[in-house]
């Protein structure tokens, strides 16, 4: 890959399986805004970033590549080979076949308690209302950065309590959002712990907080602390496993980056096959 700078900005070029735009879109993430078909919005790393697609790579907008090499590049995963993890699916065809097609998905490596409360807002919702949520969260307990807001931390969540998280409109995952945040705030649960301590020791910490599962918690393994063997099913999931592998599927023969196979076929199925469904 290589990093050209133009005046304020920063050109990404020459980079293999990376499209930031289809790794937003594979639900991941939620903090991010599509601009234009060129152009999306992304608030991670503790600030805005305006990516813009270029016919000679992804332009930054102002950033420099010392600040971009310090967070994003671990962010976006960049420095894992993506056309690798790919290749030693090639006897799979369901998986190749997406991967033909997502092949631009990275993992991104999020903040985890950032994770494990977006996720708890996933339950049961739908993207657009996901995103409404944290963004409502973020504005009423995040600190201006930008022309965006910080996450909130777990000690100003338990500072608002329940009741001070009304207006975020939540539901019933409010006094979930506000168990989390306590037992994070406490040291109950430790994310460092979580980071080092193995997948099943680390599925069964996160499940200690109220209104966390199995999804849940694979999600944000997945997602927040690159436990790239997490294998999260909903739904869309359940659905690819019933046609491409039917009964008895044990996630686990997928390997070490049964997570990454994971986004390649949600993504298929969701965005390609269910888009063209509907059409």
């Amino acid at each position: 890959m290589k990093f050209t700078k133009i005046e304020n900005h920063l050109l990404l070029s020459d980079c293999r399986n990376f499209d930031p735009f289809v790794s937003c879109e594979c639900g991941q993430c939620f903090r991010f805004n599509k601009i234009s078909e060129d152009e999306y919005l992304l608030f991670a790393c503790n600030r805005p970033l305006t990516i813009r697609k270029q016919s000679d790579g992804w332009l930054f907008l102002d950033i420099t590549e010392e600040e971009f090499k310090e967070s994003f590049f671990k962010y976006f995963d960049l420095e894992r080979d993506y056309g690798e993890i790919i290749s030693s699916y090639s006897g799979d065809e369901s998986i190749t076949r997406a991967a033909s097609v997502g092949s631009g998905i990275r993992i991104f490596r999020q903040d985890g308690f950032e994770t494990i409360i977006s996720f708890i807002i996933s339950a049961n919702n739908n993207i657009p209302r996901i995103k409404k949520i944290i963004e409502s969260l973020c504005r009423l307990l995040g600190e201006p950065v930008g022309d965006g807001y910080s996450f909130p931390t777990p000690e100003s969540i338990v500072n608002a309590g329940i009741e001070g998280l009304a207006p975020i409109k939540a539901g019933f995952r409010t006094k979930y959002i506000v168990d989390a945040a306590k037992k994070v705030a406490s040291g109950e649960i430790s994310l460092e712990y979580i980071k080092n301590c193995g997948y099943t020791d680390a599925l069964n910490e996160l499940k200690k907080i109220k209104g966390v599962g199995d999804k849940v918690a694979n999600c944000v393994l997945l997602f927040g602390f690159g436990y790239y063997n997490a294998f999260p099913i909903d739904v869309w999931v359940k659905r690819v496993i019933s046609k491409y592998y039917g009964e008895g599927f044990d996630p686990d023969t997928l390997g070490e980056y049964a997570g990454v196979a994971q986004q390649y076929l949600f993504y298929y199925e969701r965005n390609i096959l269910g888009r063209e469904e509907k059409e």
